[in-house]
């Protein structure tokens, strides 16, 4: 049955107002400001009472079959479940391995995504871990990104990272070239995603580079950018080249040398900085380990699926207007990764939505035209979330 969204405060991302939305076949295929007269039956009527409409949110960086490991077999995160991004507002995901790309394999990571996109929202990953060479499906970046349809490119390659494999810079044009002309062949992103460890060397091996071939800028994705606030700096200013650099949503301390994903988004944006090449992610299911001067873990966290919604409704509260922030969750990812149908609220798109209540937290999902959390509460769940082995 059709769905007819009555009375939706529509962002799409940027503001449209008042507005009615028609749902049809997973995608949206009217919106207008009359409402349409529907033969009884046809359609089934929500009204919003007038509630805040976005598109779903965009992680680009999770770890889906869990990541972790770093102090022992014992530290492994388990998966992440279906409900904890959806109850997160995210309706598309991106799995990436870390530092166990042991393991923790490509084909694993494949068909977690395979899985979770049966369940009803959408999910990609890329190849590879922290490592080079990288593992892969099929021997090579090239191969995944062609013969695999949720393989959108190659990470997180660790740089600048005690725990990465040290990439020269010829490894890292290696690869961004597999991944650029992988994705030329299979009209996907073809990037480069790379985790930025705390190292000295910091961004240093982007700008080389960027510098050294015809690559396009475009190619390298780095993350965890906010994560030293010299090393965020550095990444504002590679940005003004072309690189679109992505803000984790991960705790941050009042005493860290650090910036929350709200408060980096916000000096981003206040620096005149691009708009359009920014994004922010959750490392949901991560270890978020600490590490003391010899190397070995001394505390850690995990990733939150909730770290994106929680992250947005924080700059909500604080007065930053919703349209100026929300690119960042949802159309920048979407233009990066190449996903057309994603990331805005457009007749033709996919019926990816969020209805955020008064005070900016997620409080209805819609994934591919169905609804997938109702107040808050999970309507679908993955079939060991209710009734575990």
């Amino acid at each position: 049955m059709m769905q007819l969204l009555l009375n939706a405060d529509l962002f799409t991302p940027g503001p449209l107002g008042h507005r009615h939305v028609l749902v049809a076949g997973g995608r949206v295929v009217w919106i207008g400001e009359r409402i349409p007269v529907f033969p009884d039956g046809l359609v089934e009527r929500v009204d919003l009472h007038g509630a805040r409409v976005i598109p779903g949110l965009i992680d680009c960086h999770a770890h889906l079959t869990g990541g972790g490991g770093e102090a022992g077999p014992e530290t492994r995160v388990p998966p992440l479940a279906l409900s904890r991004l959806t109850t997160g507002g995210v309706t598309t995901v991106v799995g990436v391995l870390g530092t166990d790309d042991t393991i923790r394999t490509p084909a694993e990571l494949v068909t977690t995504a395979q899985a979770l996109t049966a369940l009803g929202i959408t999910a990609f990953c890329y190849t590879g871990g922290y490592h080079v060479p990288p593992a892969t499906v099929t021997g090579s970046v090239r191969g995944d990104m062609v013969l695999i349809d949720r393989v959108l490119g190659v990470g997180e390659i660790a740089i600048s990272d005690h725990r990465s494999s040290q990439p020269t810079r010829d490894e890292l044009l290696r690869l961004a070239a597999d991944a650029h002309v992988g994705g030329l062949m299979s009209g996907k992103a073809g990037i480069v995603h790379l985790h930025v460890g705390d190292g000295e060397r910091g961004l240093a091996p982007v700008r080389d580079a960027i510098h050294a071939t015809e690559l396009p800028a475009s190619v390298f994705h780095p993350t965890h950018v906010n994560r030293r606030r010299r090393l965020f700096e550095d990444a504002c200013s590679l940005a003004r080249e072309g690189v679109t650099i992505d803000i984790t949503a991960f705790p941050i301390g009042p005493d860290e040398d650090a910036w929350p994903a709200d408060e980096a988004l916000m000096r981003y944006l206040d620096a005149g900085s691009p708009p359009e090449l920014v994004t922010v992610s959750s490392d949901a299911g991560g270890c978020l380990p600490v590490f003391d001067d010899d190397g070995r873990v001394t505390a850690m966290d995990v990733g939150e699926p909730m770290a994106l919604a929680t992250t947005l409704r924080r700059m909500l509260a604080g007065g930053s207007p919703l349209a100026r922030v929300l690119p960042a969750f949802t159309s920048n990812v979407a233009r990066l990764l190449r996903l057309g149908r994603k990331g805005h609220i457009a007749e033709g798109g996919d019926a990816d939505l969020v209805v955020l209540s008064a005070d900016g937290a997620v409080n209805d999902v819609m994934a591919g035209g169905a609804w997938m959390v109702r107040d808050g509460r999970p309507l679908v769940q993955g079939p060991f979330e209710v009734r575990p082995l």
